[in-house]
Order: C-alpha cells, then structure tokens, then sequence
C-alpha cells in the first residue's frame, strides 16, 4: 500500500462561532473546496466516507442530500477522533483494489448556537441519572459532563506516577499558541498566550486548566484520496499516502491496566512506521490529536520519542512550538486553531506535507506523522504523509 494513494484536495471551511449554516451546509462547502483545490468535478467522486458524530446527519443520507450520484463506495464511519486515520486506510484499500476511483472524506459538526453556551452543546457528554446500577456510581464522585474528567483523572495519575507539572503541559499550550499566531485560520489568531496566562486561565477539571482544553467549532474539513498517478495530474502537489496503523487497547477496568498511562499510540505508530519503511528519527513534522495537552504528552512518549514518564522533561525546553527541533502542530491545533476531531491534525499535515504553510512552514516537510485519538485516549490511529512517493 506505500504510496499508491495520495491526498489530492484539502477543503476547510471558516471555522468556530460560525452560526446560521448546519452540518450539511459545511460538509457540502468543504467537499466543494477540496474538489477545487485538486481540480476535480462533483461528477468526479464516486466515494464517500463520513466521519459520524453527534450531528445525525454524518450519515449516509448525505449523498443524497449533496447530490452525489452513481457512488461504488460509501459508509459512515466512527472510531471518534481516531476516524481520519481509518477512513484514508479503508479509502486507500478501496482504490488500490479499483473499488473507488476518487474519494472524498469528510468531518463536519455544528455544536455551537448563537447565545448558547458549550456546556449546552453536543459535547455535553454524560448527564447525572443517565446510567444506572453500578455504572451509575461514577457520578457520586463527579464524573459527569464532557470528557474532561476522564482526561483529568488520566493527567492526574501521570502526574502521581512520574511528576508531572503544570509548566510543562502549559509549554505545549503556549508553543501551539505561538503556532496559532501564524495561522490566519486559527480561532486563537491575534490572540497570543503566555505561560503565566496558562496558569490564570480557570480551572475546568483539575488538573486541568481552561488553556488545556481544545476548542469547540463551527465547520468542516474534507479530503480528497485518489491514485497516486491521478493525483499527480491534478492542480496541487500530491500528499502520498505511506503508512497506515490503528490500535484499541480497551479498558476492560482491570486494575493492573492503565490504558490512558500506556497508551495505543505506541502500537499504531509502530504500524504506520513498518508500513511506510521509515524510523522515526525521520519524521519532520508532528501533528498530533490535542484535546487536551496531556493527549500530546502522552502520545509523544508512547511513539518513542522519550521514555515513559519523561514527556515532562522532554516538551518543557519548547521544542515543540516555532522554531524548535520537533515542530509540533503547527496550525495551532485543536487548542488554538480549530476542532475537528481527526481532521484538525490531518488537514495541516497535507498543508505542512505540500509546503503551503506560508508564514508557519516547516522547511524540512518530507515525512509527516498525524495521530488521531478516540474516546479516553481508547482508540488510536496514525498516518504517515510523505512529499514523495
């Protein structure tokens, strides 16, 4: 599967506190988008994965609603964040096989309503009174709402576990911050961040600050994945397609487990490098799935480029942000670009991959490696994007 495939077109819509437009209406611009950045017709497509979500109409009444016709493969798709991942795979396999000639993927969510508040959005999570039995026993001790308090509990154990400090996981926070500052399309554009405002910022979940947390957004991106010998015919540079790997440990609740501590990231990152037949020391660029900073610390350690437990020591030089040696979402990420699930880290791969960064472009852009994350850190997938076959 090295290189056969390649991403073609990139479609991003404006992101964040966009109102008046819903789920299809982004998903519709974004597959428009990215068929115009590879030069292709609607007529084109005859492949469509979603990306399901909490929006219903992730589903396959979308094609009709696009008005897409005469397709050979479709399905909507969820693994949560990990879902970009899995969706180039299965396209890549579908044209690799002459299933599929030209696949668009997409995301696309409209949480946010004028007035309302995130807490009120469709990533609300868990209500008090919606389990019961023993399941219903987490929420005596506050597990309830979003996700965050399960990515509190795991930032807390890492922290017990290896000493962990807030001035660390706020260095990623402010060197994606920086990373924003370059990105015109970034929510937090303009809007530049110090250490000390990490440490102001609120508590949402302890120990877990606002600055912690990734954004919630209006929009959508789409994918456009095709041969590799069509896609270089086309308007942009082809992004190959060289190494896929997922990974889903499970959390089975068993004591001597600690799937948010060792997570399924070492696992897929092993596959997709196999794959591609490259060593990790090779990889340019980052793009990592940051819901949270804890999710980047953690995934940092378990593809191997520190130890387990030393994520800490490693980020707090500030590598990861502008001009650092392991340059690390560059778009700003989920923290300070825009939310997207998988697709965040995804579309500034292909942008970082095709050397369009402008302003934010890393000069060494050859290999990209992009995570996705799923759930409590529950599902994993990693991609490998290369400039050349």
């Amino acid at each position: 599967m090295r290189g056969q495939t390649a991403i073609a077109g990139l479609g991003i819509t404006e992101m964040g506190k966009v109102y008046g437009r819903n789920v299809t209406d982004f998903a519709g611009d974004a597959i428009a988008l990215a068929l115009d950045d590879a030069g292709l017709e609607k007529s084109d497509v005859d492949g469509l994965l979603m990306n399901a979500n909490h929006s219903p109409e992730m589903a396959p009444m979308l094609q009709l609603s696009l008005g897409l016709e005469d397709l050979t493969l479709i399905s909507a798709m969820n693994g949560y964040g990990s879902s970009a991942g899995t969706m180039l795979q299965y396209a890549a396999h579908a044209i690799a096989t002459g299933q599929a000639g030209v696949v668009a993927c997409v995301y696309a969510d409209a949480p946010l309503s004028q007035g309302g508040s995130i807490s009120q959005s469709s990533y609300s999570g868990r209500g008090i009174g919606s389990d019961t039995g023993f399941a219903s026993l987490r929420f005596a001790y506050g597990d309830y709402g979003p996700a965050n308090t399960s990515y509190a509990l795991a930032c807390r154990r890492h922290m017990h576990l290896y000493g962990t400090t807030h001035d660390q996981l706020g260095t990623i926070a402010v060197g994606q911050r920086e990373w924003a500052q370059l990105n015109p399309r970034a929510q937090m554009h303009g809007k530049p961040m110090t250490l000390a405002d990490y440490h102001d910022s609120r508590w949402v979940v302890e120990p877990l600050h606002l600055f912690d947390c990734c954004l919630v957004s209006n929009g959508a991106v789409a994918v456009i994945v095709t041969s590799a010998e069509r896609a270089r015919e086309l308007r942009q540079p082809p992004v190959y397609l060289l190494g896929f790997g997922q990974a889903a440990p499970g959390d089975n609740r068993r004591a001597e487990r600690e799937p948010a501590v060792h997570t399924g990231a070492r696992r897929s990152g092993e596959l997709a490098l196999r794959m591609a037949d490259v060593a990790l020391e090779e990889i340019d660029v980052l793009e990592l799935y940051d819901c949270y900073t804890y999710t980047v610390l953690v995934t940092l350690e378990d593809y191997g480029f520190c130890e387990k437990g030393e994520g800490g020591a490693f980020v707090e030089d500030g590598k990861l942000g502008p001009g650092g040696s392991l340059p690390t979402n560059t778009g700003g990420g989920q923290l300070s670009s825009f939310y997207m699930w998988g697709f965040t880290p995804l579309s500034e791969g292909v942008i970082q991959a095709r050397g369009q960064g402008r302003e934010r472009q890393v000069p060494n852009h050859d290999l990209v490696l992009v995570s996705g994350n799923g759930g409590t850190l529950n599902w994993h997938s990693t991609t490998v994007l290369g400039a050349a076959r």
